[in-house]
């Protein structure tokens, strides 16, 4: 029997992989220059907190998430995202005691049950960010600039940056009611998802990605026409710190997030190079989270952006030269062998990518094997070379040989290597 990877998981090769590293570093100079600290979160939480934390309504609660029962009855689930786990982390830790306003960020896996397609897997990677201790637009703006100016960082052009807001616990009562019944009196033209949620979280219908419901929500009403005073000059507020940031911005009073728990400033950065799947990264703000879930009444806002999203834009933008060994070792006789292994380990401390052939076979074959893996130069060392205290050092682009030393042969090749990279 041959093993596969289950449906909507897969692995993240050679090749691969040094594009994933790379976004995960930009992210991390990144955060570290807008003053956020990482922090990591368990895989495994209570049901309890995404369901609470997220909404029992939601598609991700109702049938995306991964879930079991421990031995002692009780319900754990695969994060299926992770606002809800750091907002948790923040109140057990009481974080809020180091520093009023706290700034984190995460970087791993999550989980969701849903059809896999182009950008979305059954296990997905989210870059994270999450600001808590301030109410104010400037924290929403700083926010959006970030995840602006990683996409930015990043190399990824052509995308477009959505906000809107989606009031509070004042104003949307009565948008949520009007729409409510905006939708009853279309609801045969729903899809049936549509129509569960019309009745339970009309704001959902927003999301929905069938075309026949993007055509009747074209007409509905409009939550910006709902908005309270104190709603109302925030995000004319955070639309004045985008200007002063430079950033572009447009007003889509359709945009909402798929949570239950955001409340006023939401947005989204998009592409048309992914499909239906064209949002890269998105968030909000969630003022009563923090609170719902068992802590201080503290604000806070935060972004996610999918790894899987953005990995799959810059491998069809992006020509990457792939890395290649500093120094093949061509080892020839039993005694050149024993010899250069201490020189090969000797130099990997140093940090240098240091091959050789672990076979018996000739110069030839060794040459060969230099090749295919691209080292940028070999050490021609055999028995008559230790005895003559002399090398050769190829350059595998020029073709260049030079003689070297072998009484100090770690030290030179440092410098030499070190000196041309």
């Amino acid at each position: 029997m041959q093993f596969t990877t289950v449906k909507g998981f897969k692995d993240i090769l050679p090749g691969e992989v040094e594009i994933w590293q790379s976004v995960e570093s930009t992210a991390r100079n990144l955060f570290r220059s807008f003053g956020f600290h990482e922090i990591k979160t368990p895989l495994l939480e209570r049901t309890e907190l995404f369901t609470r934390g997220i909404g029992e309504a939601t598609d991700i609660v109702s049938k995306e998430m991964y879930s079991l029962t421990d031995t002692r009855g009780r319900s754990m689930s695969l994060r299926p995202e992770a606002t809800a786990s750091v907002a948790r982390a923040y109140i057990q830790n009481r974080l809020y005691l180091k520093n009023p306003v706290q700034k984190l960020f995460t970087i791993g896996p999550m989980f969701r049950h849903e059809r896999p397609q182009k950008g979305r897997f059954r296990q997905f990677h989210q870059i994270d960010a999450e600001l808590f201790g301030d109410p104010g637009p400037k924290s929403d703006a700083e926010i959006i600039v970030l995840s602006a100016t990683l996409i930015d960082a990043l190399g990824i052009k052509d995308t477009v940056l959505n906000i809107n807001s989606l009031g509070c616990r004042e104003c949307r009562p009565e948008f949520r009611e009007r729409l409510q019944r905006f939708m009853q009196d279309r609801s045969e033209q729903l899809c049936p998802d549509c129509k569960r949620r019309a009745e339970i979280n009309p704001l959902r219908v927003f999301d929905c990605k069938v075309k026949r419901c993007n055509e009747v929500v074209s007409d509905a009403p409009s939550i910006l026409d709902f908005l309270c005073d104190s709603c109302r000059h925030h995000f004319e507020a955070v639309k004045d710190y985008l200007g002063l940031a430079d950033v572009s911005f447009t007003v889509n009073p359709r945009l909402v997030r798929g949570l239950d728990y955001y409340s006023r400033t939401a947005f989204e950065i998009q592409t048309d190079k992914l499909g239906a799947q064209n949002a890269i990264a998105g968030g909000g703000r969630y003022d009563g989270l923090v609170k719902l879930l068992g802590g201080p009444d503290h604000p806070a806002i935060g972004f996610a952006m999918g790894v899987e999203r953005v990995v799959a834009l810059l491998q069809d933008t992006e020509t990457r030269k792939p890395e290649r060994p500093d120094l093949f070792i061509a080892d020839i006789g039993e005694n050149a062998r024993k010899t250069s292994f201490a020189w090969l380990l000797r130099l990997r401390k140093q940090g240098l990518w240091v091959e050789t052939d672990y076979g018996s076979g000739g110069l030839k074959a060794k040459m060969k094997k230099a090749d295919r893996l691209g080292a940028a130069r070999v050490l021609i060392v055999g028995d008559d070379e230790l005895e003559s205290g002399r090398a050769v050092l190829r350059d595998m682009d020029t073709k260049d040989q030079t003689e070297i030393e072998l009484g100090n042969v770690v030290e030179t090749l440092l410098s030499l290597i070190l000196m041309a990279s």
